[in-house]
């Protein structure tokens, strides 16, 4: 008797930009991208890749594993950016299209969420319970370290070493206490004041400017420039396992090294 082939469930790709459009209250927070469908590719969704950034590298990888659309945190049509379709832009969007494939991108909305947020996620692999949070949209986290063995900025910093494979920048002093700490993913050091005026002891994000040491010393709040690549590489694929979970069809995180 003959192996039937198996049949990959397909679903109208409408249903679900309305259902994560819904889910990730797009309409409710102020963002400088589109957030939702940035290419339109085909109409019917079976096979999704995520990944952090819809590099040309990692919309290669979406086409040679057959993926119909590409679900990414960061995509394009930035503000202020070059409006051209030219240079790298260029290529990545004429690939998208010469392959029929969706691009779906969630920026803001998806740092935000509760429970597949880029913050959120990054609290459970870094062991942080949640008590808090703080700045515009909320973006800003607060909580305590739930690993008692880990109780200086400097034990925090080697614990992030070893769980997102990367050695972040400390700003401040290594012996510092745990008190609350202060988070967001990606380039957020921004948020540094807030979280001190909210009484955290240490704040982490992605990225580090120039600045951003000489507010950690004045405010007295230890810094950890964590990698904004590696500080988000969790949200967008906890939304792709969500939609794989929901409506029956595949999905495969993609991850494309990125050393900032």
């Amino acid at each position: 008797m003959m192996n039937e082939k198996k049949v990959q469930k397909t679903v109208d790709r409408n249903e679900v930009l309305k259902f994560l459009a819904d889910e990730l209250k797009i309409s409710l927070i102020r963002d400088y991208c589109p957030n939702g469908m940035q290419v339109e590719g085909q109409p019917d969704i079976s096979s999704i890749v995520s990944g952090v950034t819809a590099s040309l590298a990692l919309i290669e990888a979406a086409i040679d594993l057959h993926a119909d659309t590409l679900l990414v945190h960061h995509g394009y049509f930035w503000r202020n950016e070059n409006e051209c379709i030219v240079g790298p832009k260029q290529k990545r969007i004429r690939l998208l299209l010469q392959n029929n494939i969706n691009l779906i991108a969630y920026h803001l909305p998806l740092d935000c969420h509760p429970e597949l947020g880029n913050n959120v996620q990054l609290a459970k692999v870094l062991d942080f319970r949640p008590t808090g949070r703080f700045g515009e949209n909320d973006l800003g986290w607060l909580g305590q370290m739930m690993n008692p063995g880990i109780t200086t900025v400097g034990e925090l910093a080697d614990m992030i070493e070893k769980r997102l494979n990367r050695k972040p920048l400390l700003v401040g002093n290594p012996q510092q206490k745990l008190e609350t700490i202060g988070w967001c993913t990606g380039a957020a050091q921004d948020l540094l004041p807030d979280a001190a005026m909210n009484n955290a002891s240490v704040f982490l994000s992605g990225e580090v400017s120039e600045r951003t040491v000489h507010e950690a010393r004045e405010y007295g709040i230890a810094y950890l420039a964590c990698g904004h690549h590696a500080t988000e590489r969790y949200g967008i694929n906890a939304l792709g396992t969500l939609l794989a979970e929901r409506f029956g069809i595949h999905h495969q995180f993609v991850e494309i090294d990125n050393p900032v």
